[in-house]
């Protein structure tokens, strides 16, 4: 058949990849094989694909082809997530272009539309990752908000609930006023700002003087409800037990004393608002101070904070000032930079609130996910990684679980009349336990209230690698067969969120981990360092990469700078090598086909020597790949079968077993070298799927269903490192030959003699037949004394001749390489001088004097060598 003349990826990926799915070789079901299972890190159902995606699935997609190459069940679940907060602002916004306030809607309704964003839009990203060569078992694609999976998060919920895990409480929370919702720590993003620092005068009541405090956050002096001072500090023993006049509003508070206050920050006095700071919350607990919440939901004041009711607590931190300053509190305004904790989500300023909430306690799960990380029961890739982990789960807060959305799973607790609740996974269960409660038969679902906030998405992804095997359902046994999983690919800035509490999961619900190992991928970054962004529009479109490119182009592109853990730098370059590589990995395959065999001829003996080497070469490549993938080194690994394929069989091994211009080649060398390229084929199956199984099906006719996919991995039989360095000396000696005739312009056609002398009789000739053909010698001869009329080099204590003969001028090679002698030795005199001048070497840089010392011994380097040359040529 006709060969295209370069590889064309579009035609190739869509082909082949409609090919797997028809085969159905993504699918696993469970069987006798070792199971290998990898659960993807469920990306937001609205959201697309992005190069932090691209990253991570192709890690992924290269250990699962790995595995099933291997022999191995492998499952690769694909999954999506709800995003409660992400979607449910998606939504709000879209309602807002049609006219429509979410207020104005009942629950249902809103979830109506949020259903109609989630089937226009959900499962793209899946789409997209298709067209990356995701070998996903697509079958099995679960969704956060899909039956099963809501199922076993009610069940869960219930479950912890009566071991007394869940609880309900005021609590200090992170607010977002424009989500209306609770968030995490983990969920909140501080950024560098450039404020204002206002120093505000109190008066002190019932004398003159005042206290001067410093803020910036002006506003919330109308929640104020006490001043402190350290007990220790001196300066402050005269207001001990006096109280101060609240601005603007005119309340009284008092002074209080705690050790918190750091005498050094500020102005040594802290202004105390309990209800709007984590810290002064806990203050105002210890010291049985007043909390008054000054903000609405939306951040706007509210009628507590007496002034400026109703307007955004930005607008009152400009409006406020002017009215301080007419009545004197100002003493002065200074520029500040500070940190500001934003909602990762929404990008609103994050506002410190008093909150009912349900909480989840963590202490005790945490104690037993730290212990399985610390053990490596567990295993980190990096193991850096190891460190973060435990600061936080030294660390850990009880887990705030409640948001205050409509969109997803809506917690399972039931409210009688009298402010009495049960937990239950369902009206039928909640009917039940309410009548038992209460001693009331007559009781209905119309008595009851369910609570109306939906849990904190990650309480249904830290049950992720259960729950997308139905792992809560007693009817199911899959489960038993896939759990625990293999292999988590996933980014480190998502450690705490998900990692954890995943393990504390697996613990808690299965008794054992949910994984082995954790292979943590760095951010992605453009070439100036920054992370790649959509608001900083720095970062390409990732489907547009693969259209220009090819997918297995930008496959190897990233993995060729990602090192575990470390953060990838990425430009088009790399995706632009890969490409090449895709390319040259066609074109070695265009120069094979098209060899014609002639079944008559022998096999030379320098492509039996390169058939010998070349074996060896592959199983020492292979040992090295496997090492690596043992250690998550997965760029190494690439980088490996990259070196093997573009070094030693393309620019080596064919060299040496191609047949001459327009020549037959041996039926023996053809299948031996077919035989080569298909392992190293099998080799990189698992980083570039695609042009891996076009050449594999034309490599030789396949039979129906047959696919590199299922190929087994090729095994290493065995290695002569003696062999292999013996053939490095002969690269060496090539090298020799060819340098030479590009110095005195002999073209690679002229055919050389080469004569050899072996000092010290080390030297091996088992690969003479391979240095004769790619030196293009005539003849090689072993002399005993050195050569004259020929110009020499040394591998070692080997030196190799090339007689000059007819090629070139004797004379008039003697009398350039006189007038190279001369400028050398010159050169060498004024290096020499400049060395021998104390007052240069004592006074010059060091890297200057080592840069001149290293032009010397270069100078008699060359000098040698030339005077070697005169004397050999005459």
């Amino acid at each position: 058949m006709e060969l295209a003349s370069t590889y064309n990826s579009v035609e190739t990926e869509d082909k082949w990849y409609k090919y797997w799915m028809d085969q159905n070789l993504f699918h696993s079901e469970p069987d006798e094989r070792e199971p290998y299972t990898v659960v993807i890190p469920p990306p937001n159902v609205t959201g697309v694909l992005h190069m932090g995606h691209m990253l991570n699935n192709t890690i992924q997609d290269i250990l699962v082809r790995r595995a099933r190459m291997m022999g191995k069940n492998a499952c690769w679940v694909p999954g999506t997530d709800h995003a409660s907060i992400a979607t449910e602002a998606k939504v709000v916004n879209r309602l807002k272009t049609q006219g429509i306030d979410k207020a104005d809607l009942t629950r249902d309704e809103f979830l109506g539309h949020a259903w109609d964003w989630t089937e226009e839009h959900g499962g793209i990203i899946l789409e997209q990752l298709k067209k990356l060569g995701a070998s996903c078992d697509w079958d099995r694609t679960c969704f956060t908000l899909d039956k099963e999976r809501s199922e076993s998060v009610i069940d869960t919920f219930v479950k912890l609930h009566e071991k007394g895990l869940i609880y309900r409480g005021v609590r200090m929370v992170n607010w977002d006023p424009d989500a209306l919702t609770a968030v995490s720590d983990e969920e909140v993003v501080y950024k560098e700002v450039k404020s204002k620092l206002y120093y505000l005068n109190y008066n002190i009541e019932g004398e003159e003087g005042t206290v001067t405090i410093a803020t910036t956050r002006p506003e919330t002096i109308l929640g104020d409800t006490a001043v402190c001072i350290n007990p220790n500090d001196e300066r402050f023993t005269h207001l001990k037990g006096k109280r101060v006049i609240v601005p603007l509003v005119n309340r009284s508070i008092p002074i209080i004393e705690d050790d918190y206050v750091d005498m050094e920050f500020g102005t040594g006095c802290l202004k105390i608002t309990p209800a709007h700071d984590i810290n002064d919350y806990e203050m105002g607990m210890r010291h049985n101070l007043e909390s008054i919440d000054i903000l609405n939901d939306d951040g706007t004041l509210s009628e507590k904070a007496q002034l400026f009711v109703g307007k955004d607590r930005f607008v009152v931190r400009e409006e406020i000032i002017p009215e301080l300053q007419k009545a004197g509190n100002v003493l002065k305004i200074e520029d500040y930079d500070n940190k500001v904790g934003c909602s990762e989500r929404t990008g609103a300023v994050i506002e410190p609130k008093l909150s009912t909430q349900w909480f989840l306690k963590m202490t005790e799960m945490a104690k037993v996910a730290l212990d399985a990380v610390m053990t490596d029961e567990v295993q980190f890739h990096p193991a850096k990684f190891k460190n973060v982990y435990r600061h936080w789960m030294e660390n850990v807060k009880d887990w705030c679980i409640s948001r205050q959305l409509y969109w997803g799973h809506r917690i399972p607790v039931y409210y009688l009349e009298n402010g009495e609740f049960v937990v239950a996974k369902n009206d039928e269960e909640a009917v039940r336990l309410a009548k038992e409660k209460r001693g009331n038969d007559a009781l209905t679902i119309a008595d009851l209230r369910q609570e109306e906030d939906v849990l904190d998405t990650w309480a249904s992804s830290w049950l992720w690698p259960i729950s997308v095997f139905d792992g809560f359902n007693p009817e199911k046994n899959e489960i038993d067969y896939y759990y625990p999983t293999s292999d988590l690919v996933t980014g480190h800035d998502i450690i705490f969120f998900w990692v954890a509490r995943m393990i504390m999961a697996g613990y808690e619900f299965k008794g054992t981990f949910p994984f082995k190992n954790v292979y943590f991928t760095g951010m992605v970054r453009d070439d100036q360092g920054r992370k790649m962004s959509k608001q900083l529009g720095n970062s390409p479109d990732p489907l547009d990469l693969i259209a220009k490119y090819g997918a297995d182009g930008v496959r190897v592109g990233m993995l060729l700078c990602s090192p575990a853990g470390g953060d990838l730098l990425f430009d088009d370059s790399l995706t632009e090598q890969g490409r090449n590589f895709a390319n040259k990995i066609w074109n070695a395959f265009r120069l094979v086909k098209g060899w014609e065999v002639d079944s008559s001829l022998p096999q030379p003996d320098s492509a039996t020597k390169g058939i010998e080497w070349f074996s060896h070469k592959l199983n020492q490549t292979i040992e090295v790949v496997n090492d690596h993938f043992s250690k998550y080194r997965i760029s190494d690994a690439l980088m490996s079968v990259y070196t093997l394929f573009r070094d030693d069989f393309s620019s080596w091994y064919l060299e040496i077993v191609k047949p001459g211009y327009q020549q037959p080649i041996d039926e023996v060398t053809l299948k031996a070298t077919i035989d080569n390229f298909d392992k190293i084929l099998r080799l990189l199956h698992p980083f570039m799927p695609f042009i891996s199984e076009e050449i594999w099906q034309l490599l030789e006719p396949r039979k129906e269903g047959e696919s590199i996919m299922v190929a087994q991995m090729p095994e290493v039989t065995k290695v002569d490192e003696k062999l292999l360095a013996n053939f490095e000396l002969t690269k060496e000696a090539v090298a020799g030959v060819r340098n030479i005739r590009k110095q005195k312009n002999i073209a690679n056609k002229e055919v050389i003699a080469l004569s050899i002398l072996d000092n010290d009789g080390s030297l091996d000739k088992t690969f003479i037949p391979i240095l004769s053909k790619l030196a293009n010698a005539s003849e090689v001869n072993f002399v005993t004394e050195k050569v004259s009329g020929a110009l020499s080099f040394m591998v070692k204590a080997t030196e190799y001749y090339i007689p000059l003969g007819d090629l070139v001028d004797a004379e008039e090679e003697i009398k350039k390489l006189e007038e190279e002698l001369k400028y050398q030795k010159g050169f060498l005199i004024s290096v020499s001088k400049k060395l021998s001048n104390e007052r240069f070497v004592n006074n010059a840089p060091e890297k200057v004097v080592a840069i001149e010392k290293q032009k010397q011994a270069d100078a008699e380097a060359k000098i040698k060598a030339i005077e070697e040359s005169i004397a050999n040529l005459k």
